[in-house]
């Protein structure tokens, strides 16, 4: 299973990302971009890619105490960067993100202690993806539209393990599909 730590915000919350991605794709240069949808909206934790079967019970234990010891807390979308020079386009982080980035730590430690090949660590930066490029892209005008983007805040109140299972009918454009595996609530000891 192709697996990652994730938050995912709520409704009213990409709902309004939608809105706000709906005028981005309005932009110069936008038709080059291949934009993720709604369901796909999450900002990861930690990514651990091909995970066996014999591993999940004991990352998903892992995980579990690693929500546990984290107190829910408030964050919103706001702003936007980029990775790679336009290939990846994406909407930040404001609020409490000092226990995101904590909450990112605990999953990623999870990862590692159950076994999970995680590659070389880096320092958590807060993004929720909403556009890609193979080529890289000029995002300039995005950027400069998101620069005023923030989104309500809401309580993240839990932790979810996602499985991503990609595209493979080789149709232009689609998108992975996302689903939840398990769910913890923050703070609550089990």
């Amino acid at each position: 299973m192709r697996l990652f730590a994730a938050v995912l915000p709520p409704d009213d919350v990409t709902r309004e990302l939608a809105a706000e991605v709906d005028a981005l794709k309005r932009l110069p240069g936008a038709d080059g971009l291949r934009w993720t949808g709604r369901p796909g909206w999450h900002f990861t934790l930690a990514f651990y890619g091909e995970v066996g079967d014999d591993v999940v019970p004991e990352l998903s234990e892992r995980l579990a105490r690693a929500a546990h010891r984290s107190a829910p807390f408030e964050i919103a979308l706001r702003g936007g960067g980029q990775f790679g020079h336009g290939r990846a386009l994406w909407t930040g982080a404001d609020g409490d993100v000092d226990t995101l980035r904590l909450l990112a730590e605990r999953a990623e430690a999870a990862g590692r202690k159950s076994g999970v090949a995680m590659g070389e660590h880096r320092r958590y930066k807060a993004h929720l993806t909403v556009a890609r490029s193979r080529a890289g892209a000029d995002v300039r005008p995005c950027l400069a539209a998101l620069d005023s983007f923030a989104s309500p805040r809401w309580t993240v109140g839990e932790l979810v393990l996602m499985r991503s299972n990609l595209p493979r009918s080789g149709v232009p454009g689609e998108q992975p599909r996302y689903e939840a595996v398990e769910r913890w609530s923050l703070g609550v000891s089990g």
